[in-house]
Formats: C-alpha cells, sequence, structure tokens
C-alpha cells in the first residue's frame, strides 16, 4: 500500500515582531478545545502522479479560500509519526487571516449516532511569531520552521 503524502504550504511575512508564520487550527469537534501542538500548515493530501506544488496550492486555497502565489522555496520533506509524507514548500506574501473561510468535511456526530454533520476542515487561521509557532504547530511539523529559518538566513 502506498504511503499517504500531504502537500502543504507555509505562508510567511516580516512583521513589527519579526519573521510570522501562518498557520490553521483544524476543525470538527475532535479539535475544538485543543490548541497548543494541534496546528498545522494549510496542507491536503494529493495522489500519484499529481504536482506536488500544484496540491500545496490547492489546499491552501480550499482551507483558506485565499489563492497563493509567488517564488517557492522546497522544503526537506517530513515524515508523520502515523507514517505520511508531508511535502512542503515556505512563500512569502500576506492574508487575512480572520477571512479564512475553509472548505467543509461530512462526519458522524456523535459518534455512533448515526447522524452526520458538517464542519470546516479549518476552524480559523493566524499569524505567529516563530516562538508562537513552535508551540501551537504540531511536533512532527516544526522543522519546517527550522528549515525556514535556516534558508532566510535567522
Amino acid at each position: 500500500m502506498a504511503k499517504k503524502k500531504s502537500a502543504g504550504i507555509l505562508l510567511y511575512r516580516q512583521s513589527d515582531n519579526g519573521l510570522e508564520v501562518f498557520l490553521v487550527h483544524p476543525g470538527g469537534p475532535y479539535w475544538a478545545k485543543k490548541d497548543e501542538g494541534a496546528w498545522s500548515l494549510p496542507k491536503g493530501e494529493f495522489v500519484e502522479g499529481e504536482d506536488a506544488l500544484q496540491a500545496a496550492r490547492r489546499e491552501f486555497n480550499e482551507e483558506t479560500g485565499f489563492a497563493i502565489d509567488g517564488a517557492f522555496m522546497e522544503l526537506t520533506p517530513l515524515k508523520q509519526p502515523g507514517g505520511k509524507i508531508i511535502y512542503a514548500w515556505a512563500v512569502e506574501g500576506e492574508i487575512d487571516a480572520a477571512s479564512v473561510k475553509s472548505n467543509l468535511f461530512s462526519l458522524e456526530w456523535p459518534p455512533k449516532s448515526g447522524r452526520r454533520q458538517e464542519f470546516p476542515e479549518v476552524d480559523r487561521g493566524g499569524w505567529f511569531t516563530i516562538a508562537q509557532a513552535r508551540k501551537k504547530l504540531r511536533p512532527a511539523q516544526v522543522g519546517f520552521l527550522e528549515e525556514l529559518q535556516e534558508k532566510l538566513g535567522r
């Protein structure tokens, strides 16, 4: 069986607080009360033969409502604890975190109730300094922050 693969975008900007990155918080009941260690790059799965950067751009758009363009810097893929590999690109840009609008997914909720409900894939986005992002980000994705700092010489 092929390993699952995801592709995502690490959006960054310079602010008065220094280097900041844009992260998203997963939607749905499981994540509702989780904060530190729950956030992620906007990302999603892609299939064999699909261009990973195109998939990353598509997923960013689906999860935030914003199309993203620019000079994409490829980051080293990171293997997650469950075996999934995340491919990511960093790009400098600006979006309004308060205007994030995500696509929806369907889930049986409450469990075993037979009732399906729709939830946003992402319930909010935010800009964080690297120090804040280290705490917010899922631990297996922190390597992307380190590589971004290295590539930008910060």
